[in-house]
């Protein structure tokens, strides 16, 4: 069983940035997903992809995977940059 450790980026349809700096473990599927013969929705049998467990910090994180015996691999939080602009910029 492997999982994924990474931080939830910023909502892009809102300013805030609540829960942004939650570390997230999240447990890789360990089969594919494939259409229901009766109504068509998508599923697997994979109840480990249903579990998302939230940490204060990526050493927590990395903690936990390794007392439960998970390998998990940690994908680094890619730079923030600011666009700065000024008003007057949506009129050139």
């Amino acid at each position: 069983m492997s999982a994924r450790i990474f931080q939830r980026p910023k909502n892009a349809m809102q300013s805030g940035k609540a829960r942004t700096s939650d570390w997230v473990l999240e447990f890789e599927p360990a089969e594919a997903r494939k259409a229901d013969p009766l109504m068509g929705w998508a599923g697997s049998g994979d109840t480990q992809a249903q579990v998302v467990l939230t940490f204060g910090s990526v050493d927590e994180a990395k903690a936990y995977a390794a007392k439960v015996g998970v390998e998990a691999h940690v994908i680094p939080t890619p730079p923030k940059r600011l666009k700065l602009q000024s008003y007057a910029d949506n009129f050139r």
